[in-house]
């Protein structure tokens, strides 16, 4: 096994599907935990040193945290449409309640600041459509720099067509410079159907490199540490989810790219499809 390339349950751990911290990622702010919950069931956790997310993969809930409760209406999948979600803040006690059952994605990230609890409402999630043609894919951008405040925290989802290409142009962010900021990536992958899959591609430059070709199903992960990183190409016949689940060290809560100059021009050829 890849050790970026993380198959589903791979990583699982009681009521976790999936479990990436920093410490098992080998790096310093991003984490992500996937919750499955029968109906009835609740979970309790504290959430340390890092601000969370808690969004709705399927089934809805209710989030509670130092007295407060949040109801959560969620989404029957994640191909259905953006979710309202819940924002943790550090060094808190929190707990998850499901009376229908469902997935929960809990992505974190370590942090300084300690900001409230807080309900983002699914109709406020800024979606776009990224792309044109066969690199076409909606995104939902529900904790970026201009869409949610957060500390270091960065989450957003992609949905691409069976037979398209997304995280396209391969880019990257492991350098803090001019128009790059250096963040952590996680993706967390699910296809619409069980015998669906999908292709990811992650590779390095000279002087830091990695090598992931991956076929990815549903409940894979993915690790980007540094490096060029793309395409999630989508099987034809199977549309592709991921989330992003991203974080870093800068004094600005940024998410800044560099295109790989060998295919940066393919951003042009949108503008004519």
């Amino acid at each position: 096994m890849n050790r970026y390339h993380l198959p589903a349950r791979s990583t699982e751990d009681g009521l976790y599907d999936t479990v990436v911290t920093p410490e098992s990622a080998g790096w310093t702010y991003s984490g992500l935990k996937i919750l499955d919950l029968e109906p009835g069931a609740s979970h309790a956790f504290p959430t340390r040193d890092a601000e969370h997310l808690v969004l709705p993969l399927s089934g809805s809930c209710e989030v509670a945290c130092d007295g407060s409760v949040l109801a959560l209406s969620g989404r029957p999948d994640v191909f259905a449409a953006a979710t309202d979600f819940a924002y943790l803040p550090r060094d808190a006690d929190a707990a998850v309640t499901t009376p229908t059952g469902g997935r929960f994605a809990l992505a974190s990230a370590v942090c300084d600041r300690s900001l409230p609890f807080r309900y983002g409402t699914a109709d406020a999630v800024p979606v776009e459509d990224r792309g044109a043609g066969t690199c076409a894919r909606q995104v939902r951008n529900y904790c970026l720099p201009d869409t949610f405040d957060a500390d270091r925290l960065l989450v957003c989802e992609v949905v691409t067509p069976g037979g398209n290409w997304s995280s396209y142009p391969p880019h990257k962010h492991d350098e803090d410079r001019d128009g790059e900021s250096v963040l952590e990536e996680i993706y967390y992958f699910e296809i619409d159907r069980p015998e669906g899959f999908a292709f990811h591609r992650v590779y390095g430059t000279p002087d830091r490199p990695i090598d992931v070709n991956a076929e990815v199903r549903s409940g894979d992960v993915v690790l980007v540490p540094h490096g060029w990183h793309g395409p999630s190409a989508a099987a034809p016949g199977y549309d592709l989810f991921y989330l992003n689940v991203m974080a870093g060290p800068g004094d600005e809560r940024a998410w800044r790219i560099t295109d790989d100059p060998a295919h940066a021009w393919i951003r042009s050829t949108w503008e004519t499809v």
